[in-house]
């Protein structure tokens, strides 16, 4: 059941979801959750779509904000609110409010989402492109518990790394993170198997690809080993490998869904490893609502090395990450670390 309404305000809005419910018969509890999603029309289709999907798994209101801003200025001062009510089939599991604000109202998104949100339920604000600099100072991003954004939509993905380590707060998080879940559950499973001291990692993908430097520097962190980042043709992230005193582990994946895990004594085995699609990621991030420490540790990792504009694609760049070790020794105040770049070629990791 769809309900439009023109040059309308918040309270009509509530007016109209209670009488779409009690059309269709279905009751307001249930939802666990509203999520916000800030875009453009543009994009607007596609994440409705992936956010409808996700919440198959979390019922929850859907709240899309549309900013209709204009250059004339006669226009930015005629303030307007226009809204699209969606209940039943058209909103998945729960309730879909589009929000399409005008004028100067677009300036004050969060007074129009405030009386919206479902009461006693946690909020989570969603930018699939365009996340402001600092989104837990944003007032969309004050009003939620989680905060997602996404540095591969970003023009320069590893700046904008940079920028969610430098501005993060308790609740941030990146699908560029959410990416190499599978990567990192399957690593961590291959040396329960077969554990060993890791001396040194090798991570192979994409040239500028926020998950391959996420992944680095998560290893890099936790295994306190120097990491290589060496560059390929993709789809993403496509090898990693680890050398351990007692052999080499590979997890390999050349095109983007099966990959071949290889360790040292143990025949290859066949890992589906497929990329995932947003409403996946999106659904993954909702089963937790508490601040995510280990992906703040791997975000801060380096932060000074990924700081510079991403370098181009080239055979042979390759990209360190810095040894846990070498992060322990302090530096004077006011001298900014330096990241050590190092230029070797290209290579594929394989298991030998």
């Amino acid at each position: 059941m769809k309900i439009d309404l023109t040059e309308t305000t918040s309270s009509k809005i509530n007016q109209a979801l209670v009488s779409a419910r009690r059309a269709i018969g279905t009751p307001a509890i249930g939802m666990v959750l509203t999520l916000v999603i800030v875009t453009d029309e543009e994009n607007a289709y596609d994440a409705l779509k992936s956010a409808g999907d996700a919440s198959r798994e979390h019922p929850s209101r859907i709240i899309a904000v549309i900013k209709r801003l204009s250059r004339s200025p006669r226009s930015r001062r005629d303030a307007r609110l226009d809204a699209e009510v969606r209940v039943g089939s058209d909103a998945g599991t729960g309730e879909t409010v589009v929000l399409r604000l005008h004028g100067e109202l677009a300036n004050h998104a969060q007074s129009v989402v405030l009386p919206l949100l479902l009461p006693d339920a946690p909020v989570v604000v969603w930018w699939p492109e365009g996340a402001p600099a600092e989104p837990a100072k944003d007032p969309l991003g004050a009003l939620a518990q989680r905060r997602i954004t996404d540095a591969y939509s970003a023009e320069r993905p590893l700046d904008e790394l940079a920028v969610r380590a430098a501005t993060y707060h308790p609740g941030d998080t990146d699908l560029a993170w959410t990416r190499i879940t599978p990567w990192r559950s399957m690593l961590a499973a291959a040396l329960d198997q077969q554990p060993a001291e890791v001396t040194a990692a090798t991570v192979e993908g994409e040239s500028d690809n926020p998950s391959c430097e996420l992944l680095a520097m998560w290893l890099a962190d936790r295994l306190g080993v120097p990491v290589e980042r060496t560059l390929s043709g993709g789809p993403g992230l496509t090898a990693v490998r680890l050398d351990t005193k007692d052999g080499v582990i590979v997890l390999d994946r050349a095109d983007g869904s099966l990959a071949t895990l290889s360790m040292e004594g143990q025949p290859d085995r066949a890992v589906a490893l497929k990329r995932r699609e947003p409403a996946e990621l999106l659904a993954e991030e909702l089963r937790r609502l508490d601040p995510d420490n280990t992906y703040e540790s791997a975000v801060k990792f380096g932060v000074e090395r990924l700081a510079g504009p991403p370098q181009a694609p080239a055979a042979k760049t390759v990209r360190a990450a810095e040894p846990a070790a070498d992060r322990s020794a302090k530096q004077p105040a006011g001298d900014a670390p330096k990241a050590a770049a190092k230029k070797a070629p290209a290579k594929k990791a394989a298991s030998k």
